[in-house]
C-alpha cells in the first residue's frame, strides 16, 4: 500500500541475476480501453463509516455483486469491508451503491485492535477475493515490521479466510521467508502481500509481495527494478506450493526534492488465464501527485519454482514472463493510487470488462476513483 507524505519470442534458457531476461509467450495481446470512470466523494459515509482506503476488490458474478476491502487499521473505524452494487448503463458508469459494511474479525472472534493504540493487535487489509465455489472470502494483511527506539513491532503478514459476515475461518500456513524479522531478512514493512487472485477453478490462490524481500536485493529505484517473488497456494491445503520470481520496472519519476520518498511496487494482481496474471505496478514519487500506473500481462509457465531459493540473488533460474497492456499514463487523465482490480460484467459487444480501483489512503488530497476498461483480445 502507498503511504504518502504529503500525504521476437526469445529462447527459454537459464541466466545469472546479473542479466536476467523476461521472456514473452508469443500468444495474442490483449488491449484496454477506458469506457467509464466515476469518484467516489472524499466525506462519502455509509451506515456510520468512512469510505476511503478502498485497496481491493472482487465481483460476485451470480449475484451482480462487488467486495471492497477497506485498508483502514482500525483508526477511523474498525477494520472492514463493503458490499456495493456498481451501476453501468449502455458501457456507461452512472453509480456505486454501497449495499452492506462488515468488521473483518480475527481468529478469537474479535475485532481487530486500532494500530494507533494496540499496533500489535491491529490488521492492514491489501485485498479481497470472493469465492464462489465455497461462498467465502479471502483476504490479506500486510503486517507490519516497525523497529524504531520508542516501539518494536513485527506483525507477520496473512491471508485469511472468512465468511460472507467477517468472521474468521481459518488462514494460509506462511512460508518462512514471509515471516517479519528484526534484522534485514524476510519481508519489508509495507512492502508485502498486496494482491490475491484465484485460479479459475478456485484451485489455487496466488498472492504477491509489493517489494523485495530484503534476500532479494534492493527495491526498484529510477535506474532499476527490484525483483520481487509471487506466490501459490493450494486452496484446500492452504500450503504454499509454489514461488515465482518477477522483475519490477523502475520508478518512473524522479522524485522532488531528490532523494525523498518513491517507490514502485506491485499493487493488485487478476488471474487472466491458464498460468497467466494481470499484474499492475504502481509508481509513486514526492513531488507528482498523480501516479504512473501499468498493467501488464504476466505468464508463468515457463518460470522456475524458486521456493527453495534462499535469495534470488546470484542463482540460475528464469522468472515469470510479462509484456505491457497498457500505462495508464497515456489516457491523459489523472490517475491515482490503484490497489484494486476485478473483471466486471459483459459488456454489450460481449467483451469482457474490468474495473480498477484507487486507495485515497484518507487523503482529502487524493481520490477514491473507480475506473472501467473494455477488454479486447
Amino acid at each position: 500500500m502507498r503511504k504518502l507524505f504529503f500525504l521476437v519470442v526469445l529462447p527459454a534458457f537459464l541466466l545469472s541475476c546479473s542479466n536476467l531476461k523476461q521472456t514473452v509467450e508469443n500468444k495474442p495481446t490483449p488491449s484496454l480501453k477506458l469506457i467509464s470512470s466515476i469518484e467516489i466523494p472524499f466525506d462519502e459515509t455509509f451506515q456510520n463509516t468512512k469510505v476511503g482506503g478502498l485497496s481491493g476488490i472482487d465481483y460476485d458474478v451470480k449475484n451482480d455483486l462487488y467486495y471492497l476491502i477497506c485498508d483502514d487499521r482500525s483508526v477511523f473505524n474498525d477494520s472492514r469491508f463493503y458490499t456495493a452494487k456498481i451501476r453501468l448503463f449502455e458501457n456507461k458508469l452512472e453509480s456505486i451503491d454501497f449495499q452492506s459494511v462488515s468488521t473483518l474479525k480475527n481468529g478469537t472472534g474479535t475485532t481487530y485492535g486500532n494500530w494507533n493504540t494496540t499496533p500489535t493487535t491491529s490488521s492492514d487489509p491489501e485485498d479481497i477475493r470472493f469465492n464462489a465455489k465455497t461462498n467465502t472470502l479471502v483476504w490479506s494483511s500486510e503486517g507490519a515490521r516497525v523497529i524504531t527506539a520508542e516501539k518494536e513491532v513485527l506483525q507477520d503478514p496473512s491471508l485469511n479466510f472468512m465468511d460472507l459476515k467477517g468472521d474468521f475461518l481459518s488462514n494460509v500456513t506462511l512460508p518462512e521467508n514471509l515471516k517479519m524479522q528484526q534484522q534485514e531478512k524476510g519481508p519489508r514493512n509495507n512492502g508485502t502481500l498486496e494482491g490475491i487472485t484465484f485460479d479459475k477453478k478456485y484451485k489455487n490462490i496466488y498472492t504477491n509481495i509489493e517489494e523485495p524481500l530484503f534476500e532479494d536485493g534492493d527495491q526498484a529505484n529510477t535506474r532499476k527494478g527490484g525483483l520481487i517473488r509471487i506466490y501459490q497456494f493450494d486452496a484446500k491445503t492452504k500450503k504454499n506450493t509454489a514461488q515465482f520470481g518477477y522483475k519490477l520496472e523502475p520508478i518512473a519519476l524522479e522524485p522532488n526534492p531528490k532523494g525523498s520518498f518513491a517507490v514502485n511496487g506491485i499493487s493488485a494482481i487478476q488471474y487472466y488465464g491458464k498460468n497467466q496474471l494481470l499484474v499492475v505496478e504502481r509508481s509513486y514519487s514526492t513531488g507528482t501527485q498523480a501516479c504512473t500506473v501499468k498493467v501488464f500481462l504476466c505468464d508463468l509457465k515457463k518460470a522456475t519454482n524458486v521456493k527453495n531459493h534462499p535469495s534470488l540473488l546470484n542463482q540460475k533460474y528464469e522468472l515469470a514472463s510479462k509484456k505491457l497492456i497498457l500505462n495508464m499514463d497515456d489516457l491523459g487523465i489523472f490517475i491515482d493510487n490503484i490497489e484494486g482490480l476485478t473483471f466486471g460484467p459483459k459488456l454489450a459487444n460481449g467483451n469482457s470488462s474490468l474495473i480498477f480501483v484507487s486507495d485515497n489512503n484518507f487523503s482529502d488530497k487524493q481520490k477514491t476513483q473507480v475506473l472501467v476498461f473494455e477488454l479486447v483480445k
